[in-house]
């Protein structure tokens, strides 16, 4: 499959989470098993081109598509989660959203210090949550110089943001718009 058959597996959802934003949900690209492996796959490749040395994902889709990954190369998978969801220390960090702030968190013993870490998630928009994971991981000690997407949307500038941090940034699939 190319990565215009895994758009068709991509379904819009119109005024969702608020009236005038079309969602993307690839939650119907991950229930197909064609399309998800051949989404894998792609990812994959390309995470193996870029020398990584583990592969970070971003809770909650990050995890699906950044674990396949690191499965299919044999590498460490770091988790980036949402507050609350590690037993252990953690390293946080504070990031604005469109209506208030979140955080992310990431056990700084998941990062061997200097690794090339591969940052992957399922999509980037405005690139906030990237943004703060790509931080929070060099605050961890990696060395953070790729990050892969399934759905990159360009108009929203959070890839160009995350090019700004020095970061190489690679997606599947962009639409055009919201």
């Amino acid at each position: 499959m190319t990565p215009d058959d895994l758009r068709k597996l991509i379904r819009d959802i119109p005024d969702f989470p608020k009236p005038g934003i079309l969602f993307r949900d690839v939650t119907t690209l991950i229930g197909n098993g064609p399309g998800f492996a051949a989404a894998v796959r792609l990812m994959t490749d390309r995470v193996s081109r870029s020398g990584a040395t583990a592969v970070a994902g971003i809770e909650a889709r990050g995890f699906i598509f950044g674990a396949a990954i690191a499965a299919r190369l044999e590498l460490p998978f770091v988790p980036v989660r949402k507050p609350g969801k590690l037993p252990v220390p953690v390293l946080a960090m504070d990031y604005a959203l469109e209506y208030g702030t979140d955080t992310l968190e990431v056990d700084p013993g998941a990062v061997a210090d200097g690794a090339s870490v591969a940052l992957v998630d399922d999509l980037i928009a405005t690139g906030g949550t990237a943004k703060a994971a790509l931080d929070l991981l060099r605050q961890a000690g990696a060395d953070v110089s790729r990050a892969l997407f399934l759905v990159d949307l360009p108009d929203l500038g959070g890839a160009e943001k995350l090019r700004a941090s020095g970061v190489e940034v690679e997606a599947l699939i962009a639409y055009a718009g919201h």
